[in-house]
């Protein structure tokens, strides 16, 4: 089959067939999702979930062997040990590296961490802000990342591209990833969906080297810059698929791109 001449419903179609192959658990262990997947306590799993979906970039094998160093590093239990560490327990964190995120940056995410959960119950008030009527989760990613820089005064410059923003015009795939494992919630078991306040419609899809490749080869995405506004064209033209779950489609983009398509 020509894919990039295929009408809609045969793009539906095969993007329905790819997303009930590639959306089951035999997949968990080989992808970084299976971090957070190790936990069960609600903040483990948003702070395990952040930290291994902004450090995917790489090999999968080595992002999960990073984040699981991190996990030892914090005694198997994140939360637990970010609210109650002393000051000489970072010590263990100075050699931690994994492609450009450093030592620095590690120990401005505990920081931010103990900050935020002495305050707070769950990372999804930061993202929900201001998108209860909202068509995307945008303003919800621009006050995560204001939020992120502000408890403080002092901020490693270095560390501020480690979170993207809307507002930078990034198209924020990591956080985008984070997202949709907090939010969306099937049968799978793969997404975690313990999120409420944040709807699955108003996700936007992850736009990742493999996903953008798929989809401009069935004319989904059209923009030529891979920035904001790409990943929301790229997560319209999905929503006339599945108005109320666009984002599901992530799992077949991504896993067409794994075919090589």
């Amino acid at each position: 089959m020509n894919y990039k001449t295929i009408s809609k419903p045969q793009i539906k179609d095969l993007l329905e067939q790819k997303y009930e192959e590639y959306n089951v658990v035999d997949f968990v262990d080989s992808d970084p999702i299976c971090i957070p997947h190790k936990f069960t306590k609600k903040q483990d799993i948003e702070i395990m979930g952040l930290w291994a979906s902004l450090l995917a970039w790489g090999q999968r094998k080595t992002i999960i062997n990073k984040c699981k160093e991190l996990v030892s590093y914090m005694d198997g239990v994140p939360h637990d040990f970010i609210m109650n560490h002393q000051e000489s327990d970072l010590k263990r964190f100075l050699n931690f590296k994994h492609r450009t995120f450093n030592a620095t940056d590690t120990l401005f995410f505990l920081s931010f961490f103990k900050n935020y959960y002495t305050k707070a119950d769950t990372l999804e008030d930061l993202f929900s802000v201001k998108v209860a009527n909202a068509d995307t989760i945008e303003l919800g990613l621009v006050n995560f990342y204001n939020s992120f820089f502000s408890w403080t005064d002092i901020v490693p410059k270095r560390t501020r591209k480690h979170i993207a923003s809307p507002s930078k015009k990034s198209a924020c795939k990591r956080l985008n990833m984070f997202l949709r494992w907090m939010v969306r919630k099937d049968s799978s078991g793969v997404d975690f969906g313990i999120w409420e306040k944040i709807k699955p419609e108003q996700l936007v899809c992850p736009l990742d080297v493999h996903v953008e490749r798929v989809a401009r080869n069935l004319g989904l995405l059209k923009r030529k810059q891979t920035d904001w506004l790409a990943a929301l064209e790229l997560t319209k033209n999905l929503r006339r698929f599945d108005t109320n779950d666009p984002v599901k489609y992530d799992f077949a983009l991504f896993g067409l791109g794994l075919e090589g398509f």
